[in-house]
């Protein structure tokens, strides 16, 4: 299994500064995040995504509202970064040889990152996902490649849940290996080497950020961008989790109970049920929790398509509205920064849906004046 004594050799639960230096300067994987003015291939264009200040947002609270540009990696969100990260893990400990098969269970964009690197390094690629994801998403990953198995949707402890059946098929499987987003901390680690130094280097080593807020799935960017900022830092930057409904992880940093603040949510892979592996190391680092209801979200999206032509996905929203809560608790003045995980685009059919929307009870909530936005019945 990738998270054995190979995987825990990666990264230690803490990193000293002269290591957090270390990894920003000297990859050991491809090359993420340079300057390089020519890559090499596709896996070279991963990382350095601008950081954006969003502009209305910013006057109007008085403080400084940035967005990581996830969209722009060249499979179109963040976890492009994680998918470089675990296959060329596998590579590196022997776990996956050329003309291997990768198999995942994902909600959408790490299989979309996994197809695009699987492609440009040769191999095979098999995703299980809950078949109730958006049908964009669905049908990109087969125009990328890949094998999709959709199964129904049921909990992490259920046995036909899709991250077990995809580990139980790349164990029947001959080169092949399970890339296990969830608790394989090289997904940790490409943001500690990456997102993290990216972030110190664009905001004047620091000296221009005040705090870092982000919603959570797997646990990867928010541990592994907390761990670089913190140690980087010496504790001055703050850290907020930004949580959905349906998700235990609000309750758990505010109250310390395991206990779900509210029914599901219409964004898509992210909420948890439980502390993940890449999660868990970097648990204390995050200083507090803020919950995000749908309807904050929902209107986030048409401000920032209408405000600062941003076209992007709901998580993307969401954590935007949790930047803007997070400024307006460490005051006037304060710099935030935030991920855009990705686009609109593998959303489009729902977010842009009036009969949608008005059937999620949404509808209602989006400005009048931003309605003119959602172009399908």
């Amino acid at each position: 299994m990738l998270v054995a004594a190979a995987a825990a050799r990666l990264v230690a639960p803490s990193l000293s500064r002269s290591a957090l230096r270390l990894a920003s300067s000297a990859r050991t994987y491809s090359r993420v995040g340079t300057d390089s003015t020519v890559v090499h291939g596709l896996v070279g264009a991963v990382g350095n995504t601008p950081l954006i200040r969003l502009n209305t947002l910013s006057s109007e609270t008085g403080c400084e509202i940035l967005g990581k540009a996830e969209w722009m990696n060249p499979g179109g969100s963040v976890k492009d970064r994680a998918a470089l990260y675990v296959v060329e893990h596998a590579e590196k400990n022997g776990l996956l040889q050329p003309g291997g098969t990768v198999v995942e269970g994902t909600a959408g964009n790490t299989g979309i990152g996994l197809a695009h690197i699987c492609r440009a390094k040769g191999y095979k690629l098999v995703i299980y996902m809950p078949n109730t994801q958006s049908q964009e998403k669905i049908d990109l990953l087969k125009m990328l490649g890949a094998d999709v198995r959709p199964v129904p949707a049921v909990p992490f402890t259920d046995p036909k849940n899709y991250n077990h059946q995809a580990r139980e098929h790349a164990e029947s499987l001959t080169n092949a290996v399970w890339t296990n987003q969830f608790d394989n901390i090289a997904n940790r680690l490409a943001h500690i080497e990456t997102t993290g130094p990216e972030i110190w280097r664009q905001t004047s080593n620091g000296a221009d950020l005040d705090g870092f807020v982000c919603s959570t799935g797997t646990g990867g960017t928010l541990a592994g961008t907390a761990r670089f900022l913190k140690t980087a830092s010496n504790n001055r930057i703050k850290i907020w989790l930004a949580d959905p409904p349906g998700s235990v992880l609000y309750a758990y940093k505010t109250r310390g109970v395991i206990e779900r603040t509210g029914d599901g949510s219409i964004t898509e892979g992210i909420g948890q049920g439980r502390l993940t592996d890449n999660l868990a190391p970097d648990w204390d680092l995050i200083d507090d929790a803020v919950h995000i209801p749908d309807s904050e979200t929902i209107k986030m999206v048409f401000r920032l398509l209408d405000e600062e032509g941003i076209f992007c996905g709901a998580s993307s929203a969401m954590n935007v509205v949790a930047a803007v809560e997070m400024a307006k608790g460490l005051g006037k003045g304060s710099r935030v920064a935030t991920v855009i995980c990705d686009g609109a685009a593998r959303y489009q059919s729902r977010l842009f849906s009036k009969s949608w929307l008005e059937g999620k009870g949404l509808y209602e909530h989006i400005p009048a004046d931003l309605r003119k936005y959602v172009g399908l019945p």
